[in-house]
């Protein structure tokens, strides 16, 4: 039998990341690949991403599929070390998409590029026929000046995990815009470029991430798994909404695994974890920001990530398997 893609390969979690290792990585391999990580640092200091937006409803409270792919690109390139400068625009239009609703739309590009001071620079529009695509998909690629390289090889016991704030503002949004589940909220999604933690790096920051798809517990999976140590983070300590505490409970969602746009989570060393705290809550983006946990070598094994329970038990977090909520991006 013909093996197909499913939705599952887009999720963000481990079928995706086995793809990627077997596939993408295998076909091209090269060294700027291996790192895996949200950007390519490439020769003379220049940091490059790319991602594809295809997010289902294009407009949602607190944003649109244009503000998705500005902030989305620029946010990959500050948690990789680097200062975004140009991102490359394609659209990829259906026939009979609303001129009005494609204006809206990039006017929304023109606002949050300006918002996270970056410039569009080139580009490319294709359209194709009514049925072949969902009114509107884009793809940015950007380009960064790069002021620090993550340093996964020094993360240490007692190192300091940082959540920049509250979890899956974005996933709750974008499925309530759907009506699928018949409720209502004001909710807002949390897109949103994350320049000002751009100075963390030069504070001694060792490493960090967005947190999109697959949530906070795949993106810290994958920091373990890179890791001798394993990584404890609190349940009573991790930052959520009364929004999305509600709709998790009521639908049997777990929120580690809700997708942000506007959220990190960034390992500091132990000893400076406190002043970096500061930092971050001196941004509005970052009002929420907590210490959820820390590097370990006393429990669980190495490359696990455990999960201390309101009760005082411990939980086993794995990598998200399925797709939970697709076209979130």
């Amino acid at each position: 039998m013909t093996k197909k893609v499913s939705l599952e390969l887009g999720s963000g979690g481990k079928l995706m990341r086995d793809f990627i290792a077997q596939h993408i990585v295998k076909t091209f391999k090269n060294p700027f690949l291996d790192d895996l990580s949200d950007s390519a640092h490439l020769p003379h200091q220049i940091a490059f991403t790319t991602d594809s937006y295809v997010v289902d409803p294009i407009f949602f409270p607190g944003g649109d599929i244009g503000t998705l792919s500005v902030n989305g690109t620029v946010n990959d390139l500050v948690v990789s070390g680097a200062e975004p400068k140009y991102i490359s625009l394609s659209l990829i239009l259906e026939e009979g998409f609303s001129w009005e609703d494609l204006d809206k739309v990039l006017k929304s590009i023109k606002k949050a590029a300006k918002n996270a001071g970056v410039e569009i620079t080139t580009g490319d529009t294709k359209v194709v026929r009514r049925g072949q695509a969902d009114k509107i998909y884009i793809n940015t690629s950007g380009v960064g000046a790069i002021q620090a390289v993550p340093a996964v090889n020094k993360i240490r016991a007692g190192d300091k995990i940082i959540l920049t704030g509250t979890l899956g503002e974005h996933s709750l949004a974008v499925m309530l815009a759907r009506g699928d589940f018949g409720l209502e909220s004001e909710v807002k999604s949390d897109c949103a470029p994350l320049n000002f933690l751009l100075p963390l790096w030069k504070k001694g920051v060792l490493w960090m991430r967005d947190i999109t798809r697959g949530g906070l517990a795949t993106v810290l999976c994958e920091l373990a798994d890179r890791t001798p140590h394993s990584l404890l983070i609190e349940e009573e300590k991790i930052p959520l909404s009364r929004a999305v505490r509600g709709a998790a409970e009521l639908l049997g969602i777990d929120p580690f695994y809700l997708a942000c746009e506007g959220r990190a989570v960034v390992i500091a060393p132990g000893k400076r974890a406190g002043d970096i705290l500061k930092e971050i809550k001196k941004d509005t983006l970052g009002k929420k920001a907590e210490i959820i946990g820390q590097v370990e070598d006393k429990i669980g094994k190495p490359g696990e990530l455990l999960l201390s329970t309101f009760s005082g038990g411990l939980r086993l977090l794995e990598p998200l398997t399925s797709e939970l909520l697709p076209r979130i991006c």
